[in-house]
């Protein structure tokens, strides 16, 4: 898995296409203020160890949530971080399991619309712990 965690003091979007064939059909848009954003790649090998590599997403989101005094998380599916990929239903299914543990325990937590490119509007202060990336 590769995982960009970048602190947004303002993050939006706006689905423009499909890039997924089979994802459901959306047209949305949505602001966060305060938000850690998740740009997360799964790749193939992690299919053979989908509850490592999802307790490891989800431990990194919540350190740099904390890190960051962040009020939300947003994930979004971007296969732009490897060459390396999963299969699309395994993406879908392990950001919505991740999704799901994070809403547990508390957070507020949210997905950007899984198989769509968006246009998107990123303000991110020049802080230290403001951009992570992660390889695991």
């Amino acid at each position: 898995m590769k995982l960009l965690m970048i602190y947004c003091t303002r993050f939006a979007y706006k689905t423009t296409r499909k890039g997924l064939e089979t994802a459901e059909t959306k047209e949305e848009e949505k602001e966060f203020n305060n938000a850690l954003v998740a740009f997360i790649q799964v790749e193939a090998e992690d299919e053979e160890r989908s509850s490592a590599v999802e307790t490891k997403l989800v431990k990194n989101l919540k350190w740099a949530f904390k890190k960051n005094n962040a009020e939300s998380i947003v994930l979004h599916s971007f296969n732009h971080l490897s060459e390396s990929k999963a299969a699309p239903d395994f993406s879908r299914e392990l950001l919505n399991s991740a999704h799901e543990r994070l809403v547990n325990s508390g957070y507020q937590a949210y997905q950007t619309p899984f198989g769509y490119f968006l246009d998107i509007d990123v303000k991110a202060p020049g802080e230290s712990l403001a951009r992570i990336f992660k390889s695991f």
